[in-house]
């Protein structure tokens, strides 16, 4: 049975060894196997866009350099032919897919191989459980650190999908954070050391941590108003002024009686019939 040195969440460690369970760590390290699945790996990271011209695409060369016969040379086509300097490419590579597959019990194997590498070197860490109640870079660094791993290329793998740690250890160039599931053994040979999380190999996931409590708000002292600047007191109208506007609102009384002899012609109200002047003689 293989074990790992075992710490405590803040990096300290146990005296007893933590047991591995035996269906993953048996012992045996398969190479063909590895080596497939990490030449699997690459392949499938190729972009395959790299192109070379042949001398069907480079410019120029379309006629020939001399006349066939008596130069004493050697006969010549083109200038664009793959011993000329500036011809064609023979046997360049060409845009092409390079992605490759692999058996799924395959890609288990070599997996299940580096993860007992790894531990038969003693590179595997098994950590209680990694309290992050938010992202924090120093925290990972230190348990790092603590595990005597600091500038070394750690493979962090957790339990589960843990966004704080994994958030913590974006900034460091030498650590990557992974779910214990997802990674690959690529991942686990391209790492110096292996952080694996309890709960990972137990399959018992660690309760969530209890939130921390709120600082009480401490009263801050008021700010001190601003003295509102004096305004500059209004100047006073003149009184003729005033008189002239409340005589000018105000109607005359002769105004008011012109309006009222002109609103009852409009009603049409007949007017009144001037008297009959009466004739001299008594007639």
């Amino acid at each position: 049975m293989l074990e790992a040195p075992h710490y405590s969440s803040a990096g300290a460690r146990r005296d007893a060894g933590f047991a591995l369970p035996d269906d993953v760590f048996d012992g045996t390290v398969n190479e063909p196997v590895l080596h497939q699945a990490v030449k699997v790996f690459l392949n499938n990271q190729r972009q395959g866009t790299a192109a070379t011209k042949t001398r069907s695409f480079v410019s120029g060369g379309n006629q020939k350099p001399w006349k066939q016969k008596g130069t004493g040379r050697a006969r010549q086509g083109s200038t664009r032919a793959p011993h000329w300097r500036g011809g064609g490419t023979v046997f360049g590579p060409q845009p092409r897919d390079y992605r490759t597959e692999i058996p799924r019990k395959v890609k288990q194997l070599a997996r299940k191989s580096a993860l007992n590498a790894r531990a038969r070197e003693g590179a595997l860490h098994v950590v209680e459980r990694f309290a992050f109640r938010k992202p924090k870079t120093a925290q990972l660094a230190a348990l790092l650190a603590s595990l005597e791993l600091e500038g070394r290329k750690a493979l962090v793998l957790t339990a589960g999908t843990n966004s704080n740690v994994y958030l913590s250890g974006r900034n460091l160039p030498t650590v990557e954070v992974l779910p214990y599931a997802e990674a690959s053994a690529y991942d686990i040979l391209w790492s110096d050391a292996v952080v694996v999380e309890e709960g990972a190999l137990t399959g018992v996931m660690p309760e969530p941590l209890p939130e921390e409590p709120e600082a009480e708000d401490t009263p801050k002292a008021p700010k001190a108003k601003r003295a509102a600047p004096p305004k500059a007191p209004k100047a006073a109208k003149p009184a003729k002024a005033k008189a002239a506007k409340k005589s000018a609102a105000k109607p005359s009384a002769k105004a008011k009686a012109a309006k009222k002899t002109t609103a009852k012609k409009a009603a049409g109200k007949p007017a009144k019939k001037a008297a009959p002047k009466k004739k001299k003689g008594g007639k």
